[in-house]
């Protein structure tokens, strides 16, 4: 599998990278220590940087948003899934409970302020590109009727659009079933040092995930 990012895209923000994970994992319903750090840790820190801060100023929020700008879409109407997830923190809202890969993705959200999407790979059919979303294009999104993915950068493979940084499609969720996963971390910030983020993304879900035989690297 190719991991690609379209000359359109590059065109409009040519800062875009997309950090990458690829792993196995042996998927569970939730990581009581996950959720002690994110409580203890993660949260109030969240909480703390948010009393000097708006949220669209919050750390790669900003960059992202500049980004959606960038691809035609309104960012307060289609936000990253960071921003979305940090408004709820902010609100005193809990986090999603979803399953270890996917509260772990979202626990490298909230800290890193980048969007962060983790896919079945099997799947996923060929090799990925990450595009903008063409006139009219939607897919159902996960746990919502239809998303309208006009001008988002979106991830396609031969099928088709299956995931962007605001709401992914059913076709490649994370399941208790899954085992080949892949984990991206959608970069619109030149500035960011993603060796460093992959770093501490790998810690992640090795400790609270079980994530094994972990390939990672850059896509720019």
């Amino acid at each position: 599998m190719e991991i690609k990012i379209s000359s359109e895209i590059k065109e409009k923000v040519p800062c875009t990278r997309l950090a990458v994970l690829k792993y196995t994992s042996d998927v569970k319903e939730t990581s009581a220590e996950l959720w002690k750090y994110m409580e203890e840790k993660t949260i109030p820190e969240t909480l703390k940087a948010l009393e000097s801060i708006n949220v669209t100023e919050f750390k790669n929020v900003a960059s992202s948003r500049t980004a959606y700008k960038a691809f035609g879409k309104d960012p307060g109407r289609y936000r990253v899934s960071s921003e979305a997830l940090i408004r709820r923190i902010k609100q005193g809202k809990d986090l999603y409970h979803i399953n270890t890969v996917v509260d772990t993705n979202n626990l490298i959200s909230v800290e890193s302020g980048f969007s962060a999407g983790s896919y079945d790979c099997d799947c996923v059919k060929g090799d990925i590109v990450l595009n903008i979303g063409k006139s009219g294009d939607s897919y159902k999104g996960i746990g919502k009727d239809s998303v309208n993915i006009e001008n988002l950068p979106v991830l396609c493979d031969n099928e088709g659009p299956f995931g962007s940084p605001t709401s992914d499609s059913e076709k490649a969720m994370i399941g208790l079933d899954s085992k080949n996963i892949i984990t991206l971390i959608y970069s619109f910030s030149q500035d960011e040092d993603l060796g460093s983020l992959l770093d501490r993304a790998e810690t992640y879900l090795k400790k609270y995930a079980s994530a094994e035989n972990i390939e990672k690297f850059i896509v720019e």
